[in-house]
């Protein structure tokens, strides 16, 4: 039984033991999670699945994002803003998707909010909430890492000031894991030192198969 630190996969690599469960995992964990995000496009659409991926697995989202991507106008702010109500009925309908009433208004209604924010807001706000990695101690199990941070919570109620919903402070810090403010891979795990790998210098989430 894993003792929650870092474990070989195939290839003999050490990887955060939640990204072993399936292939789709192992990239996004090499490739994608913990590796830094800009542009309000970007975030916007790494927020949205966070919020969709609330009560599930993150593997649930990840297999359908081809899906969401084409139902949600690749989450382009400005096209998603001017979604009619029969865009609203169609994304209800649309079994490529998670077809959650609340999941689907809040996009909506974040990116009608967002629409009227100036270029660079979105991501100037939520990067402004990169904790600075020299304070934050290296998880070396994934007992130590949090499903909530005071840099989360902060983040939560400041894009709920400025009207956006389905950001509480755990989804919050799922983004900031997912998106580069924070690096969570553990301390012996590949992806932490590997070229590219996020350091938040300005994705309750052990990992995303249990919250990101």
């Amino acid at each position: 039984m894993s003792d929650g630190s870092a474990l070989a996969g195939a290839d003999g690599a050490l990887r955060c033991p939640w990204a072993l469960s399936t292939p789709d995992y192992v990239a996004y964990h090499d490739e994608e999670w913990g590796r830094p995000v800009h542009g309000d496009d970007a975030l916007f659409e790494r927020l949205s699945l966070e919020a969709f991926q609330s009560g599930l697995s993150w593997i649930t989202i990840l297999r359908r994002r081809p899906g969401f991507r084409a139902a949600f106008a690749d989450f382009r702010i400005a096209s998603v803003a001017v979604f009619t109500d029969e865009d609203r009925a169609r994304l209800l309908a649309d079994p490529g998707i998670i077809r959650n009433r609340a999941k689907v208004d809040a996009t909506l209604a974040n990116a009608r909010v967002l629409a009227g924010w100036a270029p660079g807001d979105l991501d100037e706000l939520i990067w402004s909430h990169a904790p600075d990695p020299a304070v934050r101690p290296v998880p070396k199990t994934l007992a130590d890492v949090p499903a909530v941070t005071d840099e989360s919570t902060a983040l939560s109620k400041a894009l709920k000031k400025r009207g956006l919903r389905f950001v509480g402070p755990t989804t919050a810090y799922a983004l900031m894991q997912a998106c580069g403010l924070v690096d969570d891979h553990l301390e012996t795990c590949v992806s932490r030192a590997a070229p590219g790998a996020a350091r938040a210098a300005g994705h309750g989430a052990k990992g995303p198969a249990a919250g990101a």
